[in-house]
C-alpha cells in the first residue's frame, strides 16, 4: 500500500469518537504528527489540530471539515476495511498512537482491536479511557513500577509464560471464550514469551512504555 503520510517521528491518529484532551496531549507529544481517520478530521479541529492528512471513505466527515482540510483529503472507497485500517495501512512512521476509537460504537472499538492484534500497518497503541493497548509481541520485556496493573487479553488461542507478574500465567490456555487474564499485577521485572493473537494493557500513564513494548 502507497503510504500518503511519511513521517520520521510518530503519528497521533485520530478517530471520530470522544477524545480526552489530556488524552490527546499525551499523544502528541510523542507524536506530532497528526493524521485523521475520517470524521475524526472534525475531531482534530475541534481540538486545534490541523491533520496533515485525512484518510477514509469520507462518509463521516463534516461539510465545513471537509472544506477546510481539500488539500489533504485521501478517500479510500473501498468497503472491505474499517477507517482505522484504510489509516494504518497508509502510514510510514516508527509508531503510531491511536485516540478517538473507542467509547459509544462498540463494533467500532472491536474492529480497531481486530486490527492491533492483526498487526495492520506499523506498531500501534491505541489509547482507550484509563488504558493504553497494544499487540503483544513474542517476547515482551519490560521495567514498570511495581502494582501496576497489566492484562492479557486474548483473542484466540494463545500462551504466555515469563516472570515479574504477581499472578504466574504460565501453562494457562488463553481463549476469549475461556481463561482471560485481566487486572494482574507487576512485581518486577516483566520477561513475557507470547504465542498467539493477545493484546496487553497498561494504565495510560505507562504509554511511553506501550510503545517500546510495541516497537519490539
Amino acid at each position: 500500500m502507497t503510504p500518503v503520510l511519511i513521517s520520521a517521528t510518530g503519528v497521533t491518529l485520530i478517530g471520530g469518537g470522544q477524545v480526552a484532551p489530556q488524552a490527546l496531549a499525551a499523544a502528541l507529544a510523542l507524536a506530532p504528527v497528526v493524521m485523521a481517520a475520517d470524521s475524526g478530521a472534525d475531531t482534530a479541529l475541534a481540538h486545534g489540530q490541523g491533520p496533515a492528512a485525512v484518510v477514509g471513505d469520507l462518509d463521516s466527515i463534516s461539510d465545513a471539515a471537509r472544506r477546510e482540510l481539500a488539500d489533504v483529503l485521501h478517500p479510500v472507497a473501498e468497503q472491505d476495511s474499517t477507517d482505522f485500517e484504510k489509516c494504518l495501512t497508509r502510514i510510514a512512521a516508527p509508531f503510531v498512537i491511536a485516540v478517538g476509537f473507542s467509547g459509544s460504537r462498540l463494533d467500532h472499538t472491536l474492529a480497531a482491536l481486530n486490527a492491533l492484534v492483526r498487526r495492520v500497518g506499523p506498531p500501534t497503541v491505541l489509547l482507550a479511557g484509563a488504558d493504553a493497548m497494544l499487540a503483544c509481541p513474542r517476547r515482551v520485556s519490560a521495567d514498570l513500577p511495581a502494582g501496576t496493573r497489566v492484562s492479557l487479553f486474548p483473542m484466540g488461542q494463545a500462551t504466555a509464560s515469563g516472570t515479574g507478574l504477581r499472578w504466574p500465567v504460565d501453562g494457562i490456555d488463553f481463549a476469549p471464550d475461556g481463561r482471560i487474564g485481566t487486572s494482574n499485577e507487576i512485581t518486577g521485572p516483566l520477561d513475557l514469551t507470547v504465542t498467539g493473537p493477545m493484546l496487553l494493557i497498561v494504565p495510560a500513564p505507562h504509554l511511553t512504555t506501550a510503545i517500546e513494548i510495541a516497537r519490539g
